[in-house]
């Protein structure tokens, strides 16, 4: 961290780079990636981190301003969550599809087909599920989020970027805490998801026992909540302990005409609309050949698709809401790790796979080369590990489809879905 404030005067800022930033290279030669800057601005910019040989900052004052930059809708906060507020949606689309084929380019993947990347025409309250921090001073309890680059919070009545009923079952939640005097620095982080019949259901994770949350009263904007005790060394959301429950934190959700039971803590894609236009493109590509789904989730993926032999999901709450949306279908439901189930990896069929960021394990790896599956359907929230993947199977599979989708409009982050087939 750079303990001393120091701004670099007149920064001329070149391009968007995996990450969201745009990079911009300082009088020394040095590179620095910076936050709340567009394409071909000029820049007064604050420094937030050294990094070995680039820096990383924060655009403090424009001094020549791209045509593409427009007013945030959330002024104060928008850094915190989607610091591409300030990007036309059109250009934001332009400059998404840019990041995806330079990602792919840069690990030799180059003369590729892509497809026209894919908007919703949904900008905002298009998230079902959200995390909330929190902040108390001498107005009481507020929520909050982390302001970008450093350790300070902005107070916040919620955001623009998750469904209404969320935001308001946040705020009903943040006041029932302050009717039980509740000190913000024993919570941790707030998770609220909801369903499409707008049923919202809650995770509060917390530092330590705190005795008065055994009278909470449930908010009528909630149907379920769960206390946990989390770690507070660490700054996820993981849970050490459940320790209160109110009311029923499951939900249910058609998708793709597969009812999908999940809850507050589970896999499960926050943007719906666009995640179905995924699907109608796995199922295109997957027609006719028997698929194996792993990285599973809650089965969602599979359980859609026509012709799934088995599914594989490693976390337990998972596995246990994939049997119950197995129930009535033939899908075998696998609890393990993709790496330690690879007897599973068809040779004939197609296996689709959606990991997490940190991408495929490397014994996957080893056994889609070992099989050699007809098909791999690779779905990612990280193309750079994606990228980084299909690299290692170039030499067996060609790619025949590539597609990337905007589920998180307003932010820097990329779905991509690659179809890898078997070269003759």
């Amino acid at each position: 961290m750079v303990k001393k404030k120091q701004i670099i005067k007149s920064v001329k800022l070149d391009k968007f780079v995996h990450g969201g930033q745009v990079i911009g290279t300082l009088s020394s030669g040095e590179k620095i990636l910076v936050w709340n800057g567009l394409p071909d601005e000029v820049a007064d910019i604050e420094v937030i981190k050294k990094k070995g040989s680039y820096y990383e900052g924060l655009a403090i004052n424009i001094i020549e301003t791209s045509k593409d930059r427009i007013n945030p809708r959330e002024p104060s906060s928008y850094l915190s969550t989607s610091p591409w507020q300030i990007l036309d949606f059109d250009a934001e689309k332009g400059a998404k599809q840019a990041i995806l084929i330079e990602t792919l380019e840069r690990e030799g993947l180059t003369s590729l087909a892509f497809r026209p990347f894919l908007n919703d025409i949904q900008e905002f309250n298009y998230r079902n599920k959200q995390e909330f921090g929190f902040w108390g001073d001498d107005t009481g309890l507020n929520l909050a989020h982390y302001m970008r680059g450093t350790h300070n919070k902005v107070k916040i009545n919620g955001s623009d970027l998750a469904k209404q009923e969320i935001n308001l079952a946040a705020r009903d939640l943040r006041d029932e805490l302050n009717r039980l005097n509740v000190w913000g620095g024993k919570l941790k982080t707030l998770v609220v998801r909801s369903s499409r019949q707008k049923e919202v259901v809650s995770a509060l994770f917390i530092k330590e026992d705190i005795k008065e949350l055994a009278d909470f009263k449930l908010p009528k904007t909630l149907k379920g909540l769960d206390i946990y005790l989390s770690d507070p060394r660490s700054p996820a959301a993981v849970v050490t302990k459940n320790l209160y429950s109110f009311g029923d934190i499951n939900l249910v959700d058609r998708v793709m005409g597969a009812n999908i039971t999940y809850d507050v803590m589970s896999f499960f894609q926050i943007n719906l609309p666009m995640f179905e236009m995924t699907l109608e493109d796995i199922r295109r590509i997957s027609e006719g050949l028997p698929v194996i789904d792993m990285y599973s989730g809650v089965g969602t993926i599979g359980l859609s698709l026509e012709n799934t032999q088995a599914i594989v999901e490693t976390d337990t709450n998972n596995i246990n809401k994939a049997l119950v949306n197995a129930k009535k279908s033939s899908v075998k439901v696998i609890h393990a790790s993709s790496e330690k189930a690879l007897e599973y990896i068809p040779k004939d069929g197609a296996l689709v796979l959606d990991p997490p960021r940190a991408g495929l394990h490397r014994k996957v790896i080893e056994g889609i080369r070992q099989a050699k599956p007809e098909k791999v359907i690779y779905l990612s929230c990280n193309p750079s590990t994606q990228a980084r993947d299909i690299k290692l199977l170039a030499d067996i599979y060609k790619v025949d489809f590539i597609q990337g989708y905007n589920y998180f409009p307003r932010t820097p982050h990329i779905e991509s879905l690659v179809s890898l087939t078997k070269v003759d």
